[in-house]
């Protein structure tokens, strides 16, 4: 493995799970010993996320996702292992100790330096006084300065099929690696060509300071306009933001959140260092969460379309549930905010900031535009509209605010507009409260799916083999002087390398820590895991219980030799006719 077992338990102790998680989750006091939140995994409006600070893990029993605080970074944050870890030991403040080497973690180096690489080309081509004029001609039609050119590192994919990769291959890199980083594509017959050609490109850099991918946008005619790197082992669209390595540093308080490339570099030229862009997608949780851990605010400032304004209904949503403070920035008689700065200044674009509305503003002016409240029809539709928005704001007084406006707008009594707002949040509440209730009222199917993936081919063994392992993680000291099932036994493999794992620790009186587990299984393992290990155990009768489950893992275990046997031996009567 790649750190040792001792760094890492004592990476878990100094990241304790409770202190990360409510760091992405809003974390409540539900039953027992267990904290609940809406899990971030998956959408729901019933919290069904579980944290245990006894067994310092997590788990869903909605969508089975579950481990111990290095399983948690790594799914939320869209990491590998090492990359989970050394994001904990920064956390914690903890020097990282050499790694031995291992082949995922050496592939995941040598596609970084070839993307490294790979962005030295690409702006040495731009800088290139024949080959780059174009891409040079295009950067000063939209006024960007060579200070931006240089910060941002931008270049240039020539026109040409095998550029890159002929550049690439000189400096030892394969066509597998250019495949694998998303920087070449497969050819018939066995080539290929260069992904980006004639394209402006710009190196998407994460929070590190790693080229991970990369983002194109064509010069001249042609679609797409923008084209970005595909999922690749260091990268993932949805999971990382163009610029958050330079707008993390801002000192603004808030960021800029934008559609386009040329948007990001224009406003930091004009001075608004905090701006960054979603790489051509639509704001997603990913991303949203990634902001969350650098600023309270965010300003979106999507194109003044049809499909900007849609887009920014849709990101107030998502930053809502992180608690963040959200401002929506339209730009009056410009398409977007590079247009609109390079007519009107970086002052006009200020004065547009500080009046931006915030979210709730903003929505109101949307519904009021969808329903003019101009007819007796019109007020009525636009007070039931009003009133949902109000009804879903958390606090009293800003719904009082907000519903003055609405009734001055409206011309109808405060009262009137606050007595249907209080109505929908009654009927909202009792919704919820009997969503909750079911939920808690059927737990086991609740935890349905994490079990569906793992279908036991011996329930009954398989169930006592879960009991040992739950028995042995609460208290490793049961297994003293205990004659132990061998892991060959369960019927499972799953089970069976798991509980390799946890007895010789358990024969020692020592527990298991699931951050050393979290490099030896995936995901959707570790989930399964976690749902069996959050289940209960009465260790008043500890003892009797292993009995029982290491009897009936015996059992089952001889009752499967047995027909194993007698099948060997039809099989041996059949080919010698007896």
């Amino acid at each position: 493995m790649a750190f040792s077992e001792k760094f890492l338990e004592e990476l878990a102790e100094r990241n304790e799970i409770t202190d990360v998680v409510s760091q992405y989750v809003r974390l409540t006091k539900k039953t027992g010993a267990n904290l609940f939140g809406l899990c971030p995994f998956h959408s729901e409006k019933t919290p069904s996320f579980s944290v245990s600070p006894d067994k310092q893990i997590y788990h869903c029993f909605g969508c089975g996702r579950g481990g111990g605080v290095i399983g948690f970074i790594m799914e939320i944050e869209n990491l590998s292992f090492r990359d989970a870890v050394a994001f904990l030991a920064q956390r914690a403040g903890m020097p990282l100790p050499e790694e031995e080497k291992t082949e995922e973690a050496s592939q995941r180096r040598r596609l970084l330096e070839l993307n490294r690489e790979a962005a030295r080309f690409f702006h040495s081509r731009l800088m290139d006084p024949e080959e780059g004029a174009p891409a040079r001609d295009y950067v000063a039609r939209r006024g960007i300065s060579g200070t931006m050119v240089r910060t941002f590192g931008l270049g240039y994919a020539p026109d040409s099929w095998t550029a890159l990769a002929d550049a690439m291959k000189g400096k030892g890199y394969s066509q597998r690696d250019l495949l694998e980083a998303g920087l070449m594509k497969q050819g018939r017959g066995g080539g290929g060509y260069d992904t980006f050609r004639n394209r402006l490109m710009f190196p998407v850099i994460d929070v590190r300071g790693s080229v991970i991918g990369f983002s194109g946008r064509i010069l001249g005619d042609g679609e797409p306009k923008y084209l970005n790197s595909p999922e690749t082992p260091v990268f993932s669209k949805s999971h990382n933001l163009f610029a958050l390595n330079l707008a993390k540093k801002s000192k603004s308080g808030y960021i800029i959140l934008t559609e386009g490339n040329i948007d990001v570099v224009s406003l930091h030229q004009a001075g608004f260092d905090s701006a960054v862009a979603s790489l051509g997608t639509s704001l997603t949780p990913e991303q949203a969460r990634l902001m969350a851990r650098y600023t309270g605010e965010v300003v979106l400032c999507y194109d003044s379309d049809e499909a900007g304004r849609k887009a920014a209904q849709r990101g107030i949503g998502i930053l809502e549930k992180l608690d963040l403070k959200v401002r929506v920035l339209q730009v009056p008689g410009a398409k977007d905010p590079d247009e609109f700065i390079r007519a009107k200044g970086a002052d006009a674009f200020r004065n547009l900031l500080e009046g931006s509305q915030n979210q709730v503003e903003y929505r109101l002016r949307a519904v009021e535009e969808q329903t003019p409240p101009d007819t007796d029809e019109g007020r009525v539709d636009y007070l039931r509209s009003a009133a949902q928005l109000l009804a879903s704001l958390p606090g009293t007084v800003e719904r009082e605010v907000y519903a003055r406006r609405v009734a001055e707008r409206a011309g109808v009594s405060r009262e009137a507009v606050l007595e249907e707002v209080d109505r929908l949040r009654r009927r909202k509440l009792s919704g919820a409260r009997k969503r909750e209730a079911r939920e808690m009222a059927r737990p086991a199917q609740t935890a349905q799916p994490s079990r569906r993936e793992f279908r036991y081919e011996n329930p009954r063994s398989a169930r006592a083999e879960e009991g040992l392992i739950r028995l042995l993680y609460l208290d490793p000291g049961l297994a003293r002087g205990k004659e132990l099932p061998e892991p060959e036994q369960f019927s499972s493999p799953l089970l069976g390398r798991f509980y390799r794992e946890l007895r010789q620790r358990a024969e020692n009186g020592a527990p298991i820590s699931m951050a050393v587990l979290a490099g030896r299984f995936t995901p959707e393992e570790l989930g399964h895991l976690t749902s069996i290990l959050d289940g209960t155990e009465d260790l008043s009768r500890g003892e009797q219980a292993l009995s029982d489950y290491i009897g009936v893992i015996a059992a089952q275990s001889g009752e499967q030799e047995d027909l194993l046997q007698l099948a060997q031996r039809k099989r041996k009567n059949n080919r010698y006719g007896g």
